[in-house]
Parts: structure tokens; sequence; C-alpha cells
């Protein structure tokens, strides 16, 4: 991998991992339209690394907060029914899922997950899937002919139930094209949580399973044809570019629709179809290098 290319794909994923389009694809995506090697789960997972930095950044205080509740339920049973140090453990239920099911098919993950043909059929479904509960969550908030305002859930309305569900929608997102952002967010607007209470626990969950999974993939970096260098440089340029996201993303939920990530994963999904389907792409295209 060349630093032209460590730098266009740290990019890419700086750009794409908090918006609900979902980032594994488009570096997937990315490679396969410019010609380049499929990067491969590993560079994914590390670079992710530098997107997660900048939530830690971004969140520096809630998880603060949290952690300090948390640390001290373990021993005073008072601080067991604060809020935080109920969001703490409720972060660590809700890892669980994609902590077993990224173990459990990682061999599928580095492989069939990654053909252009699933990726598109994911892109179009979870659109459509997060129109649906879009939908839901702006009926709920401005009601309408002969239908009320009906108030949605907070965080301080998460339970263990719920939180299994975040969970179990956040390991979607080990199919490229599912997106870890569009899934949670999505199951949570569908449970009848606000818009920034969904993305808020989007975020906080993603921490402990992207760390993981991306201190994990180190040992694979080296092999073919990523190395250290690009891949440091890539995770770099990413947090940069995501922490600038965040805070974007952050305010444009309070006031916008999910609507225009919507239009764009379904077309996008089309378009790769279209293009498998001529002949243009190869559905494993940049695969042998990867």
């Amino acid at each position: 991998m060349s630093w032209f290319e460590s730098f266009v794909l740290g990019l890419v994923q700086g750009l794409t991992e908090f918006l609900p389009i979902s980032s594994s694809a488009h570096l997937r995506l990315t490679a396969a339209f410019a010609g380049w090697h499929d990067p491969g789960a590993a560079f994914t997972a590390i670079t992710q690394i530098g997107t997660e930095t900048a939530v830690l950044i971004y969140f520096r205080k809630d998880i603060a907060r949290i952690l300090s509740a948390w640390f001290r339920s373990l021993t005073d049973r008072a601080m067991r029914s604060d809020h935080d140090a109920q969001m703490g453990w409720l972060v660590i239920v809700g890892s669980i899922p994609i902590g077993v099911l990224g173990l459990t098919l990682k061999d599928q993950i580095e492989g069939p997950f990654r053909d252009l043909r699933l990726i598109a059929t994911t892109l179009i479904v979870m659109g459509i899937v997060l129109g649906v509960a879009d939908r839901l969550a702006a009926r709920d908030e401005t009601g309408g002919k002969h239908r009320v305002v009906k108030e949605r859930k907070t965080l301080k309305d998460l339970g263990v139930k719920d939180g299994l569900i975040y969970g179990f929608c956040q390991a979607m997102a080990l199919i490229p094209g599912v997106s870890r952002s569009g899934a949670t967010i999505s199951g949570g607007l569908l449970m009848g949580y606000t818009r920034e209470s969904a993305a808020r626990y989007s975020f906080l969950l993603a921490i402990p399973a992207v760390l993981a999974s991306g201190a994990y993939e180190l040992k694979d970096v080296g092999e073919g044809h990523v190395s250290w260098g690009p891949t440091i440089f890539a995770t770099v340029v990413a947090f940069f570019v995501g922490y600038a996201v965040i805070a974007w993303f952050m305010k444009f939920i309070t006031t916008k629709s999910f609507m225009p990530f919507v239009i764009y994963r379904i077309l996008l999904g089309i378009l790769l179809f279209v293009l498998v389907g001529a002949g243009v792409l190869s559905p494993h295209a940049g695969e042998s290098g990867g």
C-alpha cells in the first residue's frame, strides 16, 4: 500500500465511520473503484482506532463520569442505582454480542462478507430500515393530523433489554455495508429513543468493541500488502477527520432527518449492482491482494 492510498483510505474512514453509511463498505469500495487491493478487515479495524480515539476525546466528560461512577459502584452498593454507573454496565452488556460473533465469524468477515454483491444488498436493505425508523421518529416528534406529539425515550430509560438489542444491532455491522452507527441508531429509533440519544449511545457502545477489535488485528499488520507505516498514517488521518465529523453530526441530527443518508445508501447500492452486473466491477475486485 502506498502513502497516497493510506491517506485516501484514512480520509474515507474518518468521513464515513460515524455516518450511517458504513465505513467498512466505503473502504472496500474505494479500493475496488481505484483498482487497489482490498485493504482488508485488519486495516479497517486498526484505522477505526483512530476514529474511536476521536470519540474518546469528544465525549471525554461523559466517559470520565461514567467510568468514575462505574468503578465506585463495584464497592459502593448505593452507587449501583446511579445512572452513570448503570451506563457503564449497559455498555459492557451491549458489547457482548459483537465480541462473541466477531470471533465466531472471523473467517467470514475477512472473506465472503466482503463480496460487493453482499455489500450492495446491505447498503439498500439497511438504508430502507433506517428510513422507516427515521420516519417513525419524525412522526412521534411532530405529530400530525389526528395524532399528538409522542415523547420518545432518552438514555435515562435505557435498561438491560434495550442495551442487548442495541448490542445485537451493532453486531450486524460485522457485515460491510450495514454500518455500525446506522444499525444501532436504527435500532434505537425503532425502540422509541430520540435521535440524539440513539446516536450518543451508539458512539459510546462502539468504544470497547472497536478498540478490542483493533488491538486484536494488530498482529496481522505487515502481512500481505499492508505495512505498519501506511496503516499508522491512515489511522492518524482518520482521527482528525473523524473528530470533525462527530462534531458536525451531533449538531446535524438535532434538527435534521437521516433521509439524505437513506437516499445515498440506496442509490450507491443500486449503482454497485449495476456495475457488477455489467461486468465493470468484479464482486471480488481487489481481493487477491488483500
